[in-house]
């Protein structure tokens, strides 16, 4: 029996990351998954990052995971989402080449030290009474750790379903893993069913483009790693077109045989991304829905209709694509279809990740009923460095809402919990003007280097980051005489200053920023563009930050006000018998999540404050044994 440090079950954007993290974090790793051709698979579709995901990669990558270099490296087309909007919700998103992600994940894995890479199908698990785990294949091995992280996405006793056809597999055919669901019902692990699904596959040849929007990417835009040297090269374009009274006529018409009517599933699905049938009767009024169509691969000639999603059976399929301007004559080469799963409520589940009660079993993914690549890795990453942790006998990271969209996630999964697949959004993170993509190096890399997942070069072009901001910052009190700046206000439509103005008051005005200033007298010219973007959004947002910040200070005074792990709510007056019985089953880390808790009151609240610093008083007058 071949023993490890950690175990990582499952090796898509979850596993990778969670197994990367415990490796180069100098623990033994084995990452087990069902087919190495299956590894870090863009199943649904052939894009990373996209609103609030990006800035969950730009996270990822600042802790020091890999999924934005891996991103950077096989971008195909990037682009800024939300462009005419403020940096608080603008986002990244590339369109990937789907065969080149796998390949190159697969080849980081296989050159990482520490780690092992190993297909099989796991189908029990065992833990002992020391708390060492056991992990037994359908082919008869049998592998031991000390910690174990379930990292399985969508192949929980999966199946997809196309009309009225279903088989039981994961996504594009791969095996699925019909055995495990029922080792985690032995451990005493409550399980959910939800469901996903992905639009078909069309071969390029047959599309008419010319008829189409085209949607071409930017290069004048961040990467997703901040390492990565380079603007971004984009060597594809995306096409827009739309669906039309014929389209949702030809849906209407097949209701009854669509799946998600008809009772075939029973999993729930996401509600912010739905299939199309749902959208058309959901959104009746609506005369038609935007398509985007996206290149799978530079390789193939794939193409992805994204925003197309359906389980219709096949030849309704057809119809309905062939409704769509441009697709006219299209040749399908994937049916689209459902998929349906099991994953596990996550509000078993501490804020790292750990499961209540079994120490050392982590999960991490679209196990814990999230969807989506990003909302997978981060928590991949977060599993890995407290697995590594743990194992290491140190304190264990937990992220604040503050801190990060990855604390958001997570704190938003294991406290409220999800009834549907939990999507990330800019509108869950309160301090999202202080939580950007572009600033996630200087919030949360010196957290990976303290963790040991920051390496000497990450930390080194962090450090010259910091000192270029620095020296950036101070150039702005350089003042010029108002004669001087006179013409290039009228130019920019400002009105022109009377007196000497710096260059912060001039970034103030409305319709100038840090590049036409530095156009205009080439103050910044030897600071790279994110140097000068960074200090354009913190003096242009000053204002907003400052009272953010302070919202954060206020924010975190609950949050530090940690309720002891020994604490029995059920020993205490004063809570009501729902907040009792939500704050048992939770169990919060701290004032601040129990009063997040649906059902939580801020009156129990304020009696839970009270009776957890009586507790702790109590607790520190008892003599030490």
């Amino acid at each position: 029996m071949e023993q490890f440090d950690v175990i990582v079950i499952g090796a898509g954007h979850a596993g990778c990351e969670a197994a990367l993290a415990t490796a180069r974090m100098g623990q033994r790793t084995l990452l087990l998954t069902l087919s190495l051709d299956a590894v870090a698979f863009l199943a649904c579709n052939p894009s990373i990052g996209g609103t609030a995901k990006g800035q969950l990669v730009c996270e990822i990558d600042a802790l020091g995971g890999q999924m934005g270099i891996n991103a950077d490296r096989t971008a195909i087309q990037m682009r800024m989402l939300n462009r005419g909007k403020g940096p608080a919700v603008q986002s990244l998103r590339a369109q990937s080449d789907k065969i080149e992600y796998h390949n190159q994940m697969k080849h980081t894995l296989e050159q990482t030290e520490n780690l092992f890479l190993r297909q099989g199908e796991a189908v029990e698990i065992e833990e002992l009474p020391d708390g060492t785990k056991l992990v037994k294949t359908a082919v008869g091995l049998t592998y031991q750790a000390r910690a174990l992280i379930f990292a399985t996405g969508v192949y929980l006793k999966s199946r997809i379903i196309i009309g009225e056809y279903t088989k039981d597999c994961g996504p594009n055919g791969f095996s699925n893993a019909q055995k495990l669901s029922d080792s985690l019902k032995k451990l005493g692990i409550s399980l959910l069913r939800f469901k996903t699904g992905t639009p078909a596959r069309v071969n390029a040849r047959s599309v008419d483009f010319s008829c189409l929007e085209v949607q071409k990417g930017e290069e004048n835009i961040q990467n997703f790693s901040f390492i990565t040297k380079g603007k971004p090269q984009n060597r594809a374009v995306c096409y827009l077109t739309y669906t039309n009274e014929k389209t949702h006529k030809i849906i209407r018409d097949n209701l009854d045989r669509a799946p998600v009517f008809s009772g075939l599933i029973t999993g729930v699905g996401p509600r912010y991304c739905p299939s199309i049938e749902t959208k058309i009767v959901r959104f009746a009024d609506k005369e038609r829905h935007q398509l985007f169509l996206e290149p799978e691969s530079l390789s193939t000639n794939e193409i992805y209709i994204q925003g197309f999603s359906t389980s219709m059976p096949a030849h309704v399929q057809e119809q309905m694509v062939h409704s769509l301007r441009g697709l006219e004559n299209a040749e399908i080469m994937r049916d689209s279809y459902a998929i349906e799963y099991d994953c596990i409520d996550p509000t078993q589940l501490l804020p790292t990740l750990e499961i209540k009660g079994h120490q050392g079993l982590f999960f991490a993914g679209q196990i814990n009923g999230t969807s989506g690549y990003e909302e997978a890795a981060a928590q991949g990453i977060i599993a890995g460095i407290n697995a590594a942790l743990e194992l290491q006998g140190r304190q264990q990271l937990v992220l604040k809402r503050s801190d990060g969209y990855i604390g958001v996630l997570i704190d938003d999964i294991v406290t409220k919990g999800t009834n549907e697949p939990y999507r990330m959004m800019t509108s869950r993170a309160e301090y999202r003007l202080f939580l950007r993509q572009d600033n996630a190096d200087l919030r949360l890399t010196e957290i990976g280097r303290q963790v040991g997942l920051v390496d000497d070069k990450r930390w080194q072009i962090f450090l010259d980051k910091k000192q270029a901001l620095s020296e950036a910052t101070k150039r702005l009190s350089q003042k010029y005489k108002a004669d001087d700046i006179k013409q290039f206000f009228i130019d920019n439509g400002e009105t022109p200053p009377k007196e000497s103005m710096s260059l912060r008051d001039m970034l103030k005005r409305s319709n100038i920023d840090i590049f036409k200033i530095n156009d205009q007298f080439h103050v910044f010219d030897d600071f790279s563009f994110e140097v000068q973007s960074e200090v354009n959004i913190s003096v242009k947002y000053e204002g907003y930050l400052k009272q953010q910040a302070e919202e954060i200070e206020k924010f975190s005074k609950n949050e530090n006000m940690l309720i002891p792990d020994d604490f029995d709510y059920s020993k205490f007056h004063g809570l009501r018998l729902e907040a009792i019985e939500k704050l048992g089953h939770i169990r919060p880390r701290s004032i601040g999540q129990a009063s997040r808790i649906s059902g939580v009151s801020p009156s129990d609240i304020a009696v839970l404050s009270v009776l957890v610093k009586k507790f702790n008083d109590e607790k520190s007058k008892q003599p030490n044994v």
